[in-house]
C-alpha cells in the first residue's frame, strides 16, 4: 500500500490512513534516500560545483526529509492513537539523530567550503549568497573548526541533547494531574465549567489543561484550593525532569565549551539579531527598570483590593496563586469589566470569521473550506488559501482539548513553501489550540485572551503561508529565533481596536456587537497589571539567560534554588514553597538561551504596529506592505534589515513602553 507520507507535488496527507507502520517506513525510507543524494553532492568536481548541483540540491534534501518529520512531529503531538503518538516520539528521535549527523559531515562540509572559493559562488547575491554564507557558518558552528577527535564528541553529545529533550518534552506532555474540589471550593465558577468538571460523586475534578487551570484560577473563592492547584500546576513534570534539565544544562555547556564559545548563550545568540549575551542581558536589565514603575503601581492597585475584599488592612502582600483572583475583581468592580459577559461576545465561530475577514482583507486572500477532508481528528478543519483563484496555501485548525494532545496553542509548519522546478510547493502548516469546546447548552464561548492567543498563533500561520522563498531553508517562520515572534505579536492588535472587533464580536444569543461601553472598559482594562506581567517574562528570560550564561549546574545551587532567588528579586511574587516550575517549562527545551525573543520581538511588533496605528488598522496597502516586506521574505534578507525597510527608519522602545501603560 501507497505510504500516506509520501505524495506526489502538493498532494495532501491522507491522516485517516495513517498506521505505525507507516511512520516507521517513512522515517527509514526518508533518512535512506537522503544518503545517496548526499553523496551525489560530494562527488562533483570543483569545477564542476554549482549554486544548483551543490545548494539547491541540500536544500532539496532538507526539504524532502523535513515534509516526513514535519508531519510526524506534529501528529506525536495531536494524534489520538498512543501507539502512533508513541512511534511518531521515536520518529522525532532518529531524524534528529541523522540531522545531526549531517550537520556533523566532514564530505558535505569540505564540498560546501569548496564551492564557495568557486568564482560562481564569490559573485552570488541576495538570498543564494546568504543561504551560503549561513550554510558555512552553521557547520563551523557545528565544530568544523575541531580535530575529528573533537567532532566525534560533540556528536556524542549532540545525540544526547536530542534524546534528553524529547524526554523533557514528553513528561510535560503526558503529565497527568488533577484536583478534586468540592462545592464550595469550586464557588464562584460560572455554570457551564462546573457542569464540564462534574463529577458522578458530585464532586469537581480540575485537571493541569488551560481551559480548566486558569478559570479556575481566576474566579475560585478558594484560596486553599487555588494554592493546591497552583502547587500542583508548577510541579509539572518535577518527578523526571528536574535531573533531565540538569544534565541538559550540563551537555548544553559541555557543547559550547568544546566549539570554543564560554557560554551555551555565546554560542545560541550568535547568529541571531541581538548577536551576543551582552546585548540581551542590557535588554534585559534596561527594560526592569523602566518596567518596574509600573509594576510597582499595578501590586499596590491589587494589594488595595485584596485589603477590601478581606477587610484587613494589615495584609501586605499578593501570593502568586492569588493574582488571577484578585485581578478579576479589580477588573471588575474597579474598570467595571466582567470577563464572563465579556466572553458572550466571543463564540468560536464568529471569531474564526472575523480573523478570516480581517486576515483576507489585509493580506488579499481568500480561504475556502475543504468538505470532509481527511484529519486525524474529526473535529479538525482543513482550510485552502488563493489568491486570485490559485491555490497558494493550505492549512488546518485543530481547536479543542484532547486527552494527550498537545496542551497549549502553536503552530506546527508541515511543508514548506519552495520553488521546485516551474512550480511552487504549497506551505501548509496547523494552527493546535485548547479552547473551551461547545455544551448541550453553550456554544464554544472564549475568553478575550483566547482571541489575543488566536490571533497570534494565526500570526505565525500567515508567516509561514504567505512565504515567497524560493528555498525551502529561508521560507515562512525559519527566520532568527529572536525576529519569530514578531508577526505574531503584531497581528494581536486586531482583537483589540473596535473596527475589526465589531467585524466578529456579536452576543451568541442576540447578535448584538461588541457595545462600545463595553470596549471602552476592555482599553482601560487592557494595562491592568500590564507592568507585573512583563515582569514575569524579564524573570522567565533571565532565568532561561541566566541558566545558559551563569550558572554551574555541576555546582551546589540547584535549579529550584535559582528559580526561587531570581523570582523573588525581579517579580514582585514571591516564589511559592514546594514548586519546581523549571521542570515543566517547556521552552527552555525548546528556546534555549532565546526565551528573551519574546520581548525582543515585541518591541519590534509595536513600533511596527505604529506605522497601521498612523495609517488605519484595515488598511489594505499598509497589509500588503506587510505581507511583501514581512512574510513573503522568510529569512532571505537580515531581520534587522527587514525592520528598518518596513518602518523607514530605526526602530525603537517607545510604542512598546507606551503600549503597556508608561
Amino acid at each position: 500500500m501507497t505510504n500516506p507520507f509520501f505524495k506526489d507535488l502538493n498532494k495532501i496527507v491522507d491522516f485517516q490512513s495513517v498506521t505505525v507502520q507507516n511512520v516507521v517506513d517513512a522515517t527509514e525510507k526518508s533518512i535512506c534516500k537522503a544518503k545517496p543524494k548526499l553523496n551525489v553532492i560530494f562527488a562533483i568536481n570543483n569545477v564542476d560545483k554549482s549554486f544548483e548541483n551543490t545548494m539547491r540540491t541540500l536544500d532539496d534534501i532538507f526539504n524532502d526529509l523535513m515534509k516526513v518529520n514535519e508531519v510526524i512531529s506534529l501528529l506525536a503531538y495531536v494524534h489520538p492513537n498512543d501507539d502512533i503518538r508513541n512511534k511518531c516520539l521515536e520518529s522525532i528521535a532518529d531524524f534528529s539523530k541523522f540531522f545531526n549527523e549531517i550537520s556533523l559531515n566532514e564530505d558535505l562540509y569540505k564540498a560546501i567550503k569548496e564551492y564557495e572559493s568557486t568564482k560562481e559562488a564569490n559573485v552570488l547575491v541576495g538570498a543564494n549568497k546568504k543561504f551560503l554564507k549561513e550554510t558555512v557558518e552553521e557547520f563551523e558552528r557545528n565544530g568544523f573548526a575541531l580535530s575529528k577527535d573533537k567532532r566525534d564528541k560533540l556528536k556524542i553529545i549532540q545525540d544526547k541533547l536530542s534524546d534528553l529533550g524529547i524526554q523533557f518534552d514528553t513528561n510535560i506532555s503526558s503529565h497527568e494531574d488533577f484536583l478534586i474540589v468540592t462545592e464550595d471550593q469550586i464557588n464562584g465558577l460560572p455554570e457551564d465549567y462546573k457542569k464540564t468538571h462534574l463529577q458522578d460523586n458530585g464532586s469537581y475534578k480540575i485537571s493541569m489543561e488551560q481551559p480548566s487551570y486558569i478559570p479556575f484560577m481566576k474566579y475560585s473563592k478558594s484560596d486553599e484550593a487555588r494554592k493546591e492547584l497552583a502547587r500542583k500546576h508548577k510541579n509539572t513534570a518535577a518527578d523526571k525532569n528536574l535531573d533531565i534539565l540538569k544534565q541538559i544544562l550540563i551537555e548544553r555547556e559541555n557543547k559550547a565549551v568544546l566549539l570554543g564559545y564560554k557560554t551555551f548563550a555565546e554560542y545560541r545568540i550568535e547568529n541571531r539579531m541581538a548577536k551576543n549575551p551582552q546585548n540581551v542581558w542590557a535588554f534585559e536589565n534596561s527594560l526592569k527598570v523602566k518596567v518596574r514603575v509600573k509594576a510597582e503601581r499595578d501590586y499596590k492597585e491589587l494589594l488595595e483590593v485584596k485589603r477590601n475584599y478581606l477587610g484587613d488592612n494589615s495584609v501586605k502582600c499578593i501570593e502568586s496563586w492569588e493574582s488571577s483572583f484578585y485581578n478579576n475583581i479589580l477588573l471588575k468592580e474597579k474598570y467595571e469589566l466582567d470577563n464572563q459577559k465579556l466572553k458572550e461576545y466571543f463564540e468560536l465561530g464568529n471569531v474564526i470569521q472575523g480573523l478570516f475577514t480581517i486576515s483576507q482583507h489585509l493580506y488579499g486572500v481568500a480561504f475556502e473550506e475543504v468538505k470532509n477532508p481527511s484529519v486525524w481528528s474529526d473535529e479538525v478543519l482543513f482550510y485552502e488559501v488563493k489568491e486570485n483563484n490559485k491555490l497558494i496555501a493550505r492549512f488546518y485548525l485543530d481547536l479543542y482539548p484532547r486527552k494527550n494532545k498537545y496542551n497549549h496553542a502553536a503552530c506546527f509548519g508541515m511543508i514548506p513553501g519552495k520553488k521546485i522546478g516551474d512550480e511552487y510547493q504549497l506551505p501548509t502548516a496547523s494552527l493546535v489550540c485548547n479552547f473551551p469546546k461547545p455544551t448541550a447548552d453553550v456554544p464554544a464561548l472564549m475568553t478575550h485572551n483566547d482571541v489575543e492567543t488566536f490571533f497570534h498563533e494565526f500570526g505565525h500561520l500567515m508567516h509561514d503561508l504567505l512565504t515567497k522563498a524560493e528555498l525551502g531553508s529561508q521560507a515562512g517562520t525559519s527566520v532568527a529565533r529572536d525576529f519569530v515572534e514578531m508577526p505574531s505579536q503584531i497581528f494581536e492588535n486586531w482583537a483589540w481596536d473596535y473596527n475589526a472587533l465589531s467585524l466578529f464580536a456579536k452576543h451568541y444569543k442576540t447578535g448584538e456587537v461588541l457595545p462600545k461601553k463595553l470596549h471602552e472598559k476592555m482599553l482601560a482594562a487592557k494595562n491592568v497589571g500590564s507592568g507585573l506581567h512583563v515582569l514575569q517574562q524579564i524573570f522567565y528570560g533571565t532565568l532561561d539567560m541566566t541558566f545558559h550564561d551563569k550558572y554551574d549546574a555541576n555546582g551546589s545551587k540547584s535549579t529550584t534554588e535559582l528559580v526561587q532567588e531570581l523570582q523573588n528579586k525581579i517579580t514582585l511574587y514571591k516564589f511559592q514553597e514546594g514548586t519546581h516550575f523549571e521542570a515543566g517549562f517547556g521552552h527552555l527545551n525548546g528556546y534555549a538561551a532565546g526565551y528573551y525573543s519574546y520581548l525582543w520581538a515585541l518591541v519590534f511588533a509595536d513600533d511596527m504596529f505604529s506605522v497601521f496605528e498612523q495609517n488605519g488598522i484595515m488598511n489594505q496597502e499598509i497589509g500588503l506592505k506587510l505581507r511583501k516586506i514581512v512574510l513573503e521574505r522568510g529569512a532571505t534578507i537580515d531581520e534587522m534589515e527587514i525592520v528598518k525597510e518596513f518602518l523607514g527608519r530605526e526602530p525603537n522602545e517607545e510604542a512598546f513602553l507606551k503600549a503597556i501603560g508608561l
